[in-house]
């Protein structure tokens, strides 16, 4: 669940916010009155096409025809 925090708070202390998602990478939600009205979360440059978005992302690719199993995913 992405943090929530009020106008009044988020007023008082926008920029401490702004520094928390640049560093975690999660979205903080800013209420009023108890309702979401505002999501403040990191920029993602959609502009790239997918694969060169991608690039050099993969740090290694020995045997792309061989299956993966659950422990390589998590040793990636």
């Amino acid at each position: 669940m992405n943090k929530q925090v009020s106008k009044s708070q988020f007023k008082a202390r926008a920029l401490e916010y702004f520094r928390e998602v640049e560093r975690t990478g999660k979205a903080i939600i800013v209420t009023d009155r108890g309702q979401a009205v505002l999501e403040i979360k990191p920029y993602k440059d959609k502009s790239l096409p997918p694969l060169e978005r991608l690039q050099g992302k993969i740090s290694r690719y020995d045997s792309p025809l061989e299956p993966v199993s659950e422990d390589d995913w998590n040793n990636a």
